[in-house]
């Protein structure tokens, strides 16, 4: 009873929580980026990603217990420091965009490398298997596709930054994240649809499967 209890909580933040917050935040960080009279408040939703994602790895890290007194010294930083803070925090947000894509760039750039799986190549290997020489060809060629999406979001990230007003930047930032994001999606599988016959087609909704799959393999240490 207590193993299906809690399988149903994970769906209901699976399919009904994150998707809120996937919503709801960049609405909620480009009125705290755009603020024209800044408090703490804006603050405190500036560093939230970056202080959730430390928890999360420092709940998931096998010296639990050490890492999350790091974390915890960490946030007495953050407060120590919160008025540093309120003066910058715009950084916190561009630092949380622009890194985040150029981080992106650089872990698919790096798979192309000689002697590297391109990324799209090992995510395509989770879904079919061995791979056709088409398939091979056009996964490689979609990894420098997401590697060019990646560098060219976080380049124009930091030009608006600097050079037009902060509402510019986040409507940019916060707002049209999403949207592009999905239109990248959906071009780069239009893109698919000419370039490969149907056997060699994989949608969404089975990459995820599949990368869920190999990570719980992975974890489990089954082969």
């Amino acid at each position: 009873m207590k193993t299906d209890r809690t399988i149903g909580f994970k769906q209901i933040f699976q399919w009904g929580v994150l998707p809120l917050l996937a919503i709801a935040y960049p609405i909620v960080a480009h009125l705290a980026a755009a603020s024209t009279e800044p408090d703490f408040l804006d603050v405190l939703v500036a560093v939230t990603p970056l202080s959730c994602l430390a928890f999360l790895m420092a709940w998931r890290s096998s010296r639990r217990k050490t890492m999350l007194v790091v974390c915890l010294a960490g946030v007495g930083l953050l407060y120590a420091a919160s008025g540093w803070l309120l003066i910058h925090y715009r950084w916190v947000f561009l630092l949380e965009h622009a890194g985040l894509y150029a981080l992106l760039c650089w872990t698919f750039g790096n798979t192309l490398q000689r002697g590297q799986v391109p990324m799209i190549t090992g995510f395509a290997r989770m879904v079919h298997g061995e791979l056709s020489k088409a398939l091979l060809s056009y996964t490689r060629w979609a990894t420098w596709a997401w590697t060019a999406y990646f560098g060219g979001v976080s380049g124009l990230s930091l030009m608006l930054f600097w050079l037009t007003p902060i509402e510019t930047w986040s409507t940019f930032a916060n707002l049209l994240g999403g949207p592009l994001l999905a239109l990248m999606f959906a071009g780069e599988y239009a893109a698919r649809c000419l370039a490969l016959p149907a056997v060699d087609r994989a949608g969404p909704l089975e990459a995820i499967r599949a990368y869920r799959q190999a990570s719980s393999r992975h974890r489990t240490g089954q082969p």
